[in-house]
């Protein structure tokens, strides 16, 4: 027990407290001869690193600042099944991430936008990518903080080297002239890393929310014609979740809409 006691203050000085936290069960195995030396030594790195992997993934959900831990797994396709799931889980794949694209949820309010901008915000995470999630108008707010107390760089070059940031309710109303400029630095910024949007608007009402057609051009062109787009549509989940409801009754059958490739403007 003194060499045991001796291990587990190594330990702890070396940070490994994965090993030390599953040091007395690999024993146990040990001493059954269910492990060899070498077995045993592998197995207790293994769970330094399952520590170590768990608890980064920790860290960037936390720093995410997700305004809830959403899953594609609790996400029920079938409620509203004209939205692609297949598409959606093929995104999920984050192949999207690696190309630099980015993705715009887009339809009526309440139909899980934002749900699944989170998850696959969230799956990100779990994959070893940094995330941030915002609602647009408090990054633009933020910015806008930046022009007033000479923080501006710093402030865009934090929103720009994230890998992945979710924009939650974008073009919810007209841009100031500002705003707009202060998207285009963004968006100009963050060249070849990816953006989940999610809108009640379509893409294509966007254009006339910018004051300058020629920073709308600008800014949207690089959004719109780099990103997959997926129209969500169907019943709303809140009016269901209200305190007493009765359970869901089935969704009614709709016809999946087809997925049209983003065109050039």
């Amino acid at each position: 027990m003194a060499h045991q006691h001796q291990l587990d203050g190594v330990l702890r000085t070396l940070k490994l407290s994965g090993m030390l936290d599953t040091l007395d069960a690999r024993l146990v195995q040990a001493r059954a001869g269910d492990l060899g030396h070498l077995e045993f030594l592998q197995a207790l790195c293994e769970d330094e690193i399952a520590r170590r992997e768990a608890t980064a993934v920790t860290r960037r959900v936390r720093a995410a600042r997700f305004e809830e831990p959403t899953t594609l797994e609790d996400f029920d396709f079938k409620f509203n099944p004209s939205i692609p799931a297949a598409l959606i889980r093929d995104l999920a794949t984050l192949r999207f991430l690696t190309a630099g694209e980015s993705i715009i949820l887009h339809g009526p309010v309440g139909v899980g936008k934002t749900f699944i901008a989170q998850a696959i915000g969230h799956h990100a995470c779990r994959h070893g990518h940094s995330v941030t999630f915002t609602k647009t108008s408090r990054l633009l707010a933020d910015l806008a903080g930046g022009h007033a107390d000479r923080t501006w760089t710093t402030r865009l070059r934090r929103w720009a080297r994230t890998d992945l940031i979710v924009l939650d309710d974008f073009a919810m109303r007209d841009f100031t002239p500002a705003q707009a400029d202060d998207l285009y630095e963004l968006i100009t910024e963050r060249a070849n890393r990816s953006i989940v949007i999610t809108s009640n608007r379509r893409p294509e009402d966007w254009y006339p929310l910018f004051p300058n057609p020629v920073v709308a051009e600008s800014v949207l062109d690089r959004l719109i014609n780099t990103a997959h787009h997926i129209h969500m549509n169907g019943r709303s989940y809140r009016p269901n979740k209200r305190p007493g409801r009765p359970e869901t009754e089935p969704a009614p059958k709709a016809r999946p809409e087809t997925q049209k490739p983003v065109a050039s403007r």
